[in-house]
């Protein structure tokens, strides 16, 4: 009979299976999406530049040119009137010239990149709640039910107009601009040359640029007439001065003097005419559009005899349209937009293969029977 060797054999030598962890996501699932602005979904026609701080109309082509027009004038201006004015009359010339300067571009800025008051558009669920508020409001002997709404302002009806692309019943003085396709709040009108719709944010900045513009441009023709006349004393008149100037300024005479004073002597004319008439508007407290269209005078047919926003001061309504406290904008164009799809869910727990558990006591038996059949 042969000996076996009895060996206890140790339980926790036995290796249990280690439970495989679940694969990893692809990569593409790993990757979270970037949180997108308002401004890159938005609806209307406009252009945003330093994420959405910056808001321009689409067609903002002409805004260069004013620009330009206002730097190469000035430029010529100060390069080469105001030497020769400081040397023969005073040294305020370039002081008074530089002020205005500054105050025309920044006006100018400040009105072609801000908000000038766009509407929100309504939501699916607001649209069609009016939808069904306009339904509702109907009758059976007119169809389709009326799209305006009628409210008093000062004792005096106003009425509200629907708009289709908005989705939504326009506020007071609002109008929606075929260019920018916006319902711009207390709209006065598009402007091409500052490359936006004026309105309620910034009507302010545009009546302070053309005052401000129409003041550098009289200046500015003011001292290049001084200069020539100066240049004409001899006696022998601007045309024979402008032949033989002297030589400290034949290209002054040749060109820049006369581009200046074609430009100032066109441009003056049509701004000092513009200021004028934003004047009465801003004393009257009337926009552009609504003197167009005569909604307060009767041109347009209505019985209304009275501005119903007028506070019959001249004093007051100025006070009113530009020195009230600025709006907030409410297109809220840096705020981020909601996710679109759900939260991704956690993946599936993996269900491990149940082990058996075996005890010390169990492990000796076994062993000791193996050792009993080999004895035997």
């Amino acid at each position: 009979m042969k000996n076996c060797e009895y060996h206890q054999i140790d339980p926790q030598s036995l290796s249990t299976p280690n439970p495989t962890p679940p694969p990893p996501p692809p990569c593409a699932e790993r990757k979270t999406k970037r949180a997108k602005r308002k401004w890159e979904a938005f609806p209307g026609r406009n252009r945003f530049y330093c994420d959405g701080r910056i808001i321009l109309a689409r067609q903002s082509g002409v805004l260069p040119l004013t620009l330009g027009l206002i730097l190469v004038t000035s430029g010529l201006f100060f390069v080469f009137d105001c030497p020769f004015l400081v040397e023969h009359l005073t040294s305020c010339i370039p002081v008074i010239g530089g002020v205005l300067f500054v105050f025309v571009v920044i006006t100018l800025l400040q009105t072609s990149f801000t908000d000038p008051g766009i509407l929100p558009r309504a939501g699916p669920d607001e649209a069609a709640d009016i939808e069904r508020q306009i339904d509702n409001s109907g009758s059976a002997s007119y169809r389709p039910p009326p799209r305006t709404k009628e409210i008093l302002i000062h004792e005096q009806v106003v009425k509200l107009k629907y708009c289709f692309t908005c989705k939504m019943f326009r506020p007071p003085r609002t109008s929606h601009c075929s260019l920018c396709d916006n319902c711009v709040e207390r709209f006065d009108h598009h402007c091409p040359w500052v490359g936006n719709c004026v309105g309620k944010r910034n009507y302010r900045f545009f009546y302070s640029f053309i005052v401000s513009l129409s003041f550098l441009t009289a200046f500015i023709f003011g001292c290049v007439t001084t200069h020539l006349v100066m240049l004409s004393q001899g006696g022998n008149g601007i045309i024979v001065a402008l032949q033989e100037s002297p030589a400290r300024y034949p290209f002054y005479t040749a060109t820049c003097g006369s581009v200046e004073l074609v430009v100032c002597f066109f441009s003056v004319w049509s701004i000092l005419g513009l200021s004028g008439f934003h004047t009465y508007l801003v004393a009257s407290n009337l926009t552009t559009n609504e003197d167009i269209k005569g909604s307060w005078s009767g041109k347009s047919g209505s019985e209304g005899s009275g501005n119903p926003y007028s506070y019959s001061n001249i004093f007051t309504n100025c006070c009113a349209v530009l020195c009230g406290p600025m709006p907030p904008s409410l297109i809220d164009r840096r705020g981020f937009l909601p996710p679109d799809d759900a939260p991704p869910t956690a993946p599936p727990e993996v269900e491990l293969p149940a082990l058996e558990v075996k005890s010390d006591m169990n492990m000796e038996d076994r062993c000791q029977d193996f050792a009993v059949s080999c004895a035997g």
